[in-house]
């Protein structure tokens, strides 16, 4: 199972100190978090993609690109890649060359962000986003998979023998994740495909997410990819963590209270019984955590934390990060029990290019 952060790159004033960073100090921050992820040992290091104040991380694969080049082992992913207003052709050339910056040490994200008013900055209508994740994704999967493309939709012009470079390392496109907090449509989409379905948790009761990850689970058997506890399932989590569970809340609150997504609503503790924001000591961490078996409806492959923005100081980040460092082993051991044999793991490059090379040599002995 892999286990890292994630993050918006948000730019929020902290509530203690009135103090906002500047976005050149949030980049610099956002790459300081990455290189510690990799140092304490998680798996995987995921950035959102905005392009609107008060976020930062409009180019998610020139920052990914940087941190690959300061990094050797952790997995570089999105929180999500903008399949609805970014073109599928340089979706498909970016991440093709972000793969082999980073050897194979990639995959992403699609959504359709949750923007309203960068749609029409791209020449697109909010109210196709559903048309617009579908047709675009379609697209974006021929462009790995076929050496010359010819194309036609509704929402870009055609393609006529078009070759998208560079090709996908190896041959294998990135494996892609499909994030969706309220969409059936895209829990449908991704069982369609067999790819991986990540639900970000974090603002919608437990009920939901269960329905949505059970309806991705049922559809991704329905269309033959093997029993429903094999589908791939992803979840987000927010996290606040101190050695005991008062000095974590106390300090968490002031953020929680005044950030925009959050804030001047439910309280800190009615938030924390219903959804995945997560404060308190590391085994009250590890006890919640465990606990979304039960709301993925099985063992899962990949859970991600929030640990930055609304706020929260640089330094506080940092911490949060180290104690993951030593959190993770123990979820890692703990989700390891009972774990059937034929649940798979998360798919990663070295895995997927050997599976296609045992089935091209099947194709070929077959003929």
């Amino acid at each position: 199972m892999q286990f890292g952060i994630f993050g918006v790159g948000d730019l929020q004033r902290d509530p203690l100190t009135g103090r906002t960073p500047s976005e050149h100090d949030r980049i610099k921050a956002v790459v300081e978090y990455a290189k510690l992820a990799e140092d304490v040992g998680l798996d995987v290091f995921a950035i959102g993609e905005h392009h609107n104040p008060p976020f930062i991380p409009s180019s998610p694969t020139t920052l990914l690109g940087y941190v690959a080049a300061r990094t050797n082992r952790i997995l570089l992913s999105t929180a999500t890649t903008l399949i609805t207003t970014n073109d599928p052709v340089k979706i498909a050339e970016d991440y093709a060359m972000l793969q082999h910056l980073a050897d194979g040490r990639v995959d992403l994200m699609m959504g359709r962000g949750n923007t309203g008013p960068v749609y029409p900055w791209f020449g697109q209508d909010i109210r196709n986003g559903i048309p617009l994740a579908i047709e675009n994704y379609d697209l974006l999967r021929r462009l790995w998979r076929e050496d010359v493309v010819d194309w036609q939709g509704r929402f870009r012009t055609p393609l006529q023998s078009f070759t998208s470079t560079p090709r996908p390392l190896d041959g294998v496109p990135p494996f892609v994740w499909h994030g969706s907090i309220r969409s059936p449509e895209i829990a449908e989409q991704a069982a369609y495909y067999g790819d991986g379905f990540f639900h970000n948790n974090l603002l919608w009761p437990k009920e939901h997410v269960q329905r949505m990850v059970g309806l991705y689970r049922r559809r991704f058997e329905h269309y033959g990819h093997g029993p429903a506890d094999q589908a791939i399932v992803g979840l987000g989590a927010q996290l606040y963590v101190r050695k005991n569970s008062q000095d974590a809340i106390r300090e968490f609150r002031p953020y929680f209270d005044n950030a925009p997504v959050y804030g001047h609503g439910p309280s800190l503790e009615e938030t924390m019984a219903q959804t995945a924001v997560v404060v308190g000591s590391p085994q009250e961490v590890i006890d919640r955590v465990l606990a979304y078996r039960e709301v993925a409806e099985g063992d899962y492959q990949r859970q991600l934390f929030n640990v930055d923005g609304i706020g929260v100081p640089h330094r506080a980040v940092l911490e949060q990060i180290e104690m993951l460092g030593e959190i993770v082993p123990v979820l890692r051991r703990e989700f390891a029990v009972g774990r059937p044999a034929h649940v798979p793991d998360a798919p990663l490059h070295p895995a997927m290019k050997a599976a296609q090379a045992g089935a091209t040599a099947a194709e070929e002995t077959a003929r």
